[in-house]
């Protein structure tokens, strides 16, 4: 089944095709309108399609409901199929080139018979779209602009962008019947915060006992009804190309049954990670037989087994032989509380009562309800005169749920490092995030002192998306890091691994550091919506990236444990 998501963007897909083929203007706009109904759809989905209400929904007709609900049973679409099927394959990305609309496109293919980009930038060079009528060379000129652009932008995806899709193809892959087995492998697999394609590998079902591989035509066939699918092409003799009408790139890897797990090992290690692993047995003489496990592919080498997060070439193989490798690295069903989550009090999407029935549902021990401080005006922070009225409805809403609701705050760190609210509030709050969101460009020197005089405030306090990077929007701003982390191991802190997807601070090289220090971490959400509390996986793999165990999160310990350990006016703490 297609999620939401998925499905929206598939109708997006058929009404930018339309556009292209020149169809109706109204029958254009109901795919948009259907597409944005699907993004902004509360109840679920599923549900509304078993009971043939999808009509009910504003913006959706009989014809349409049709389609969405072939696409969410089947994960394809008859007609989506025949649209991409009609175009050039190299259609997906003129449509991603920047200030290049579907009319223009369809006009480029009608008149000089464009069909990629390579087509469209050759054109330019020489002159012929400006011949075209409705262009010229002004147009031309921005034209060849965008394509540019286009060849320069920066093709990574986030990890959260990155997984779905990935989940998704393994599930349709896993459908057919002549593949055995399918796995995610790559920097996806190893949890990077972000991904330049997706690799998979597969084992396909060959003749009786044999390795061999049988004839393809039937699995790219079924690659090819993938609902995103844009064209498949082989590469090597192992190696296909897929590639997806966002512009994605998914490389998969195909071998017999007996090969998988080597296959699966050689495209999930870094190359250096490898190249560790070439040395260590030229070193010792060994020679790696096909396995049937990854694990057994690490006995083979005298080696601990290295999990998938670790396998970058930051001395998990030396540790993996000296045994020091941890074995206990946290892990998502570890994880017992909800952290840093925020309410309709200050910039969150959800209430306190929709939150705490969402960890409910998912099963969590503890809430922690860290709404902004009132520094931060930007983002509605709750004035002292309204932490009474928010404490009072977090008691109201306890008593409908299981999971218990902590108070908290995200305190801004003020520009002399001082704390957001004064010390006799901070001590009536269960816990307290301490985090920098404004004057991020002060040189280091200032910087380092701010967050220097931050962490040995007395109160137990945790350094919130410590670094303030957005990933691919914003660096982390400059400091002293080590120097910030000597400073927390002697003061009353814990350390934020920021589970939003943009964010996944602090980074896995500074979580090394810190856990050389013996600080603790929390593994948060950063949660403004229900849906955010799907953040938790991310946070998670960036945890496992920096080595972090179990024993090293104080989210991993009961209500009461957690509670001692982050109260902040608990002086024993710390």
């Amino acid at each position: 089944m297609m999620d939401k998501a998925a499905i929206a963007g598939a109708l997006r897909e058929m009404g930018t095709m339309m556009q292209i083929k020149g169809e109706n203007p109204f029958k254009i706009r109901a795919f948009e309108t259907g597409a944005q109904a699907i993004d902004d759809l509360e109840d679920d989905l599923g549900v509304l399609v078993d009971e043939g209400r999808l009509t009910q929904v504003r913006g959706i007709g009989a014809a349409l409901a049709a389609r969405i609900a072939e696409l969410h049973l089947t994960g394809r679409c008859a007609a989506l199929e025949e649209m991409r099927r009609e175009l050039p394959a190299g259609f997906p990305d003129l449509m991603q080139v920047p200030d290049l609309g579907p009319k223009k496109i369809a006009a480029l293919h009608k008149a000089l018979g464009i069909q990629g980009v390579a087509d469209l930038k050759l054109a330019c060079q020489e002159g012929r779209v400006r011949a075209v009528k409705g262009f010229g060379e002004k147009t031309e000129r921005k034209i060849l602009d965008g394509i540019t652009r286009f060849e320069d932008r920066d093709e990574r995806l986030l990890l959260s962008q990155a997984l779905p899709i990935g989940d998704q193809l393994i599930q349709h892959l896993r459908a057919s019947p002549l593949v055995l087995r399918a796995e995610i492998a790559g920097s996806l697999r190893r949890g990077q915060e972000t991904i330049g394609d997706i690799d998979i590998v597969v084992a396909m079902r060959g003749e009786q006992g044999r390795s061999e591989l049988p004839e393809l035509p039937e699995l790219i066939d079924h690659l090819q009804r993938f609902p995103s699918c844009s064209h498949v092409v082989r590469r090597e003799a192992e190696g296909w190309l897929m590639r997806l009408s966002s512009g994605v790139s998914v490389d998969l890897w195909v071998v017999g049954l007996p090969a998988f797990a080597t296959a699966l090992h050689g495209m999930t290690g870094s190359s250096a990670h490898l190249l560790r692993l070439r040395d260590h047995a030229r070193e010792r003489g060994l020679t790696v037989l096909p396995a049937e496990t990854e694990e057994e592919l690490y006995r083979q080498l005298g080696l601990a087994y290295i999990p998938p997060e670790l396998r970058e070439d930051q001395g998990e193989v030396e540790a993996a032989r000296d045994g020091t490798l941890p074995r206990d690295l946290i892990a998502l069903g570890d994880i017992q509380g909800m952290v840093h989550c925020h309410t309709t009090y200050s910039d969150g999407k959800n209430s306190i009562e929709e939150m705490a029935l969402a960890a409910d549902a998912l099963g969590m021990r503890y809430l922690t309800l860290t709404d902004h401080s009132q520094a931060a005006f930007y983002a509605s922070g709750v004035k002292p005169d309204r932490l009474k009225a928010q404490w009072d409805e977090i008691a109201r809403v306890q008593e409908k749920v299981k999971v218990k609701l902590l108070r908290g705050t995200e305190s801004d760190i003020l520009v002399d490092g001082a704390l957001d609210y004064p010390d006799e509030i901070l001590e009536q709050m269960d816990v307290v995030i301490a985090s920098i969101h404004s004057r991020m460009k002060m040189d280091e020197e200032t910087m380092t002192r701010r967050l220097v005089t931050a962490m040995r405030h007395p109160l137990f306090k945790i350094w919130g998306h410590a670094l303030g990077r957005l990933l691919q929007q914003r660096p982390p701003f400059a400091c002293r890091v080590e120097e910030v982390l000597d400073a927390i191991a002697t003061s009353r802190a814990a350390i934020e691994i920021n589970g939003d997807p943009h964010r996944l601070d602090m980074e896995p090289r500074w979580l090394r550091e810190a856990r050389k220090r013996g600080i603790r971490f929390v593994i948060s959400t950063d949660a403004h919506s229900v849906a955010d509390l799907q953040n938790l996986p991310y946070g998670v793999a960036t945890a496992r990236r920096g080595w972090v165990r179990r024993g090293e999160v104080l989210n991993a310990l009961p209500v009461d444990a957690f509670l001692q350990a982050v109260r902040p006016g608990n002086r024993a703490s710390g």
